[in-house]
């Protein structure tokens, strides 16, 4: 078995990847269910939030919000413990480059094509982020109005926003995705000086927008379907 802190291999992360997205049968009635998280970005900018936020959150917890209601059928125990290794290193990879490194942190966010030209995607890995967010909302919110503007390029791009990130130009689209970043690293650094002052339990909330589903419409507006645009 692997340390838990060496980071995961580029098969490996297409490994998980796999896992993600192949959980859910094509035919699966997923109407007004819970998917969980469904591909490697929004799996980034889930364990993202879980390691940068106010308090921590034991996996017990957060793996239940990785499957939603379409927990994987396991072949063998050896095979879910792959998979709960192969998250938690890459969790503590996205941890330590955060806390000893932080300039050089970058989420792993998908590459689309529009017109030709090849395009930053960010919603699945801030939709990602927004749910590992609302595993403890209470704690969050104990930011104020400074973890709000912090959080807000994030949620731009996500279905609580209703994708507002997507409705400026071109430039003013790129300039939110970038905040993305820069306040992604200095939502760590603020809660990683102040998370002896949280003692608020862990509540998980539900959500009050519902998500982009594989078969939905995608929000960037291509008129394709949500599994065969943004999720590829």
């Amino acid at each position: 078995m692997q340390a838990l802190n060496e980071p995961l291999t580029e098969l490996e992360l297409d490994e998980l990847d796999r896992i993600l997205l192949e959980r859910i049968s094509e035919d699966a009635d997923t109407a007004d269910r819970d998917e969980g998280i469904i591909g490697l970005s929004e799996l980034d900018g889930f364990l993202t939030a879980v390691v940068s936020g106010p308090v921590m959150i034991p996996p017990s917890q957060w793996m239940s919000a990785v499957w939603g209601e379409f927990e994987p059928v396991w072949d063998s125990v050896e095979e879910a413990e792959r998979t709960m290794q192969l998250m938690l290193r890459h969790m503590n990879g996205i941890s330590g480059t955060l806390m000893q490194a932080p300039e050089k942190f970058e989420p792993i966010f998908l590459e689309g094509v529009e017109d030709g030209e090849s395009r930053t995607v960010v919603d699945e890995w801030c939709e990602g982020y927004a749910r590992g967010v609302r595993l403890d909302v209470n704690a969050w919110q104990s930011g104020g109005d400074d973890i709000g503007l912090m959080l807000m390029p994030i949620l731009s791009f996500t279905g609580a926003s209703e994708w507002a990130g997507h409705k400026g130009t071109p430039d003013e689209i790129k300039g939110l995705q970038d905040a993305v970043v820069r306040c992604t690293r200095e939502i760590h650094a603020y809660w990683l000086e102040r998370r002896h002052d949280v003692v608020a339990p862990p509540r998980p909330v539900r959500r009050e927008n519902p998500r982009v589903g594989r078969n939905d419409p995608c929000p960037c507006g291509s008129g394709k379907k949500y599994k065969k645009c943004c999720l590829q």
